[in-house]
């Protein structure tokens, strides 16, 4: 598993992101409405279904996803949000993408090439690294849930193309369109699920030790923190021992 799937589903573990509950809210807030620009119907819209279902599993009142929505629609005013990809590296020549939400280019160009620059890392140019990633379905189940031939069967038969061991858990990728699919299979088969997110995943990835371990976490933490920020990606692997480390 990636080293960012792990510092996600360490976090998750440790309920670490309900303490910054009103972030995780402004993130999917921006999510239903810019994906509300493409149609406000999610049984018509696979990115606005996604993104209301990642709301109601954060327990989102049904209230502020529907105006979110009606924002996204023009029913009702609000801010104009722009989506920007930055590329760049950490320690190592680590790969990064981070994808914003911003109603000011400008601000959020110059805060973010700041956090790179303060932690370690650097801004590259505009397709650098990201033909490095490709969009995958990404779910993550504990190891004691199922074994593989018992996951392989249900992953498959919903579309599903891929099974990673990774120790303590299972890491199920597949295609974004069968995402949804793979994810309710593992449901109705009661098996639970760590973390499931569409995601930017990595062709390879760079292992890090020590410092440059630690300066990695630093800035993914940094870019993370940012209210622009919706996702941070990246191709770095760290031992769970210091991952754990860093979020104790």
């Amino acid at each position: 598993m990636s080293g960012h799937s792990k510092w996600a589903t360490i976090k998750h573990k440790k309920g670490a992101l309900d303490a910054k509950r009103g972030k995780i809210f402004t993130r999917l807030i921006k999510e239903i409405t810019m994906a509300a620009k493409s149609g406000g119907d999610p049984e018509k819209n696979p990115r606005l279904r996604g993104a209301v279902a990642a709301a109601k599993a954060e327990n989102m009142p049904a209230d502020n996803i529907k105006r979110a929505i009606q924002r996204g629609t023009g029913e009702l005013p609000g801010v104009t949000y722009e989506e920007i990809t930055f590329e760049g590296y950490g320690p190592g020549g680590v790969a990064i993408l981070v994808e914003v939400s911003t109603d000011n280019r400008n601000r959020t160009v110059s805060e973010i090439r700041h956090a790179f620059g303060k932690n370690g890392g650097n801004m590259g140019e505009a397709g650098s690294v990201g033909w490095m990633f490709h969009k995958k379905g990404d779910i993550v189940v504990p190891k004691t849930a199922a074994t593989e031939d018992q996951l392989m069967n249900i992953v498959l038969e919903a579309g599903g193309e891929d099974i990673r061991d990774d120790g303590e858990s299972w890491e199920i990728m597949s295609d974004p369109a069968n995402f949804e699919a793979v994810v309710e299979a593992l449901k109705k088969a009661n098996i639970p699920i760590t973390m499931s997110e569409i995601s930017m995943i990595p062709q390879n990835y760079i292992k890090l030790e020590g410092s440059q371990a630690n300066t990695m976490i630093r800035l993914i933490e940094a870019l993370e923190d940012h209210d622009d920020v919706q996702h941070v990606y990246s191709n770095f692997d760290v031992d769970m021992k210091q991952l754990q480390e860093a979020a104790s």
